[in-house]
């Protein structure tokens, strides 16, 4: 028996969550997770429950803020209204395709240190550490990161968390213009009063 294939040991990626139902012909409105949402409810994408329920997409269209769905199988309103609250998932792509189309999962920018992009609108000097990714939180728009104010320690170069200030910033690249997994960085160029002790 192969253990390295214990469908236990999937990444799963969370794709979206199922709202409410949308008229009376099986359709729901769906909150998204994912940067690319034209790809994960294309027709026939199929997407999947953790415990294993597979749900493939008829058609969608976007609305405002949110998607609407029609899923195969899912027909009248009764059906659609039974999956309100429900998470759907995607298998994680290899690490290798990650690298080449330069994505990243949250989990692996919490920790990232907060340095000051290059021509910051503040006039702030490039590189100047400001804080840490203390988590990724999930917007109505898009996700939002959680920033642990805090200036560099002396002697460390990492900045201290006695304040414990926070803040948050949409994850958007005019904001965060760059993630760097390799150097354990990311930049950012927020405008004045959106992060704690930036002006």
């Amino acid at each position: 028996m192969n253990h390295d294939e214990d469908p236990q040991e999937r990444q799963l990626l969370r794709v979206c969550r199922i709202g409410r139902a949308q008229g009376l012909k099986g359709e729901v409105n769906v909150f998204a997770f994912t940067d690319e949402p034209e790809r994960r409810f294309s027709p026939g994408s199929r997407l999947e429950t953790k415990e294993g329920r597979a749900f493939t997409v008829v058609r969608s269209r976007r609305y405002k803020q949110r998607w609407i769905v029609l899923f195969e199988g899912v027909d009248d309103r009764n059906a659609s209204e039974a999956l309100n609250g429900t998470e759907l998932y995607v298998e994680a792509d290899p690490a290798e395709e990650l690298a080449e189309e330069d994505m990243w999962y949250p989990s692996d920018l919490i920790g990232l240190e907060v340095r000051m992009a290059e021509g910051n609108g503040l006039g702030l000097p490039a590189g100047q550490v400001v804080g840490r990714v203390s988590d990724v939180l999930d917007g109505v728009a898009q996700e939002q990161l959680e920033i642990t104010m805090g200036t560099p320690q002396a002697g460390t170069g990492h900045p201290g968390d006695e304040e414990g200030l926070k803040g948050l910033i949409p994850f958007v690249e005019p904001l965060v213009p760059q993630v760097d997994l390799e150097a354990g960085h990311i930049t950012i160029d927020p405008p004045g009063g959106l992060l704690p002790g930036l002006s």
